[in-house]
């Protein structure tokens, strides 16, 4: 019976869907038994038809539009009833060993929540995609060693959450703190869940003999668009609304005006300034609505010992991205 379910979200991935799948069914042996599920979001490229010529094993859901990563994900996790689910980007290759660690690694602790996988550049396997994802007090989410040598990252380590692109995920647990949160559509939904998982005393690991390369950016087109601009202002703003207590929001306060400075000011560089304050007008009006404060997570006695660790984190992260490391 099988422990793992690979979920797979595709848009459009033609390009890449094949490689992924191909490398996925290439683990080697004494990999715990895994089923792989793709949910696709309405492509028109002809890459689930390939993918059902090729791969006919793969258990494939078709849906009618484009939902968005955070729904088409929680298909795939509610379809499946394996103990771990996997989460995996189309534009990825996995080595033959990617399943297996990431399993022995998510099986160590029952308090792990997640594990990151060790994400490399495809055309620069030398190079970090990430090593986990790392939030700081300014509000700034980042990918932990972006662009850095990846002899730098070969050590286990704990994260304040794990990429959404190649991370396996503990079903109990979800069931306890939810499933990803589709006021998102895309971008941060990781962190929120990561955040959420820790509110609650788990912890998130990053595994670095799990290998992946990832392409990155496939189905937006490149690393900073209005689209993605626009989403990611949006859901950093209901990221810190949702998971830090009111408290914690005026405690953090002048940190986070300041990092949401900073980040105009960066797009404004780039020609995309107005739509970054569009997107915090979204975000802001989302925390407001009635569906956005129903999704807040309540605040418990309980669990104050992990808010004072997540404050901690905060602090610390930002020392990390100040060294880049």
């Amino acid at each position: 019976m099988a422990k793992i379910t690979v979920v797979i979200p595709n848009y459009n991935g033609i390009k890449y869907l094949k490689t992924c799948l191909e490398s996925l069914y290439s683990q080697e042996e004494g990999t715990p038994e895994y089923h792989v599920l793709i949910v696709d979001n309405a492509s028109k490229d002809g890459s689930i038809e390939q993918a059902q010529e090729l791969f006919p094993q793969t258990q494939i859901i078709r849906l009618a539009t484009n939902t968005g990563f955070c729904h088409a994900v929680n298909v795939g996790i509610q379809e499946s009833d394996t103990p771990y689910i996997i989460l995996l980007n189309n534009d990825t290759k996995v080595k033959s060993t990617f399943v297996k660690h990431l399993y022995r690694a998510i099986e160590k602790d029952s308090k792990i929540f997640s594990v990151s996988a060790r994400m490399l550049m495809w055309d620069r396997p030398d190079l970090m995609d990430g090593a986990g994802d790392l939030y700081n007090v300014l509000g700034w989410a980042f990918a932990r060693g972006k662009g850095r040598s990846a002899s730098k990252y070969n050590k286990p380590s704990r994260i304040f959450s794990s990429c959404g692109g190649a991370v396996i995920y503990r079903r109990s647990i979800l069931e306890q703190i939810g499933l990803f949160d589709e006021l998102h559509f895309a971008y941060l939904e990781d962190l929120d869940l990561g955040y959420r998982a820790q509110i609650h005393g788990y912890c998130n690991i990053y595994e670095p003999q799990a290998e992946v390369l990832h392409y990155g950016s496939a189905s937006t087109g490149s690393r900073y668009n209005e689209f993605k601009t626009k989403l990611s202002s949006a859901n950093n703003l209901y990221v810190i609304y949702k998971n830090m207590p009111i408290l914690q929001i005026l405690w953090n306060l002048p940190c986070l005006l300041l990092g949401f400075f900073v980040k105009w000011l960066f797009f404004v560089r780039k020609g995309m300034g107005r739509t970054y304050l569009q997107g915090l007008q979204t975000g802001w009006k989302r925390c407001l609505s009635e569906e956005g404060r129903g999704r807040k997570v309540r605040f418990e006695f309980n669990n104050l010992s992990h808010y004072f660790n997540i404050q901690w984190q905060l602090y610390v992260n930002l020392l990390k991205f100040i060294a880049k490391n």
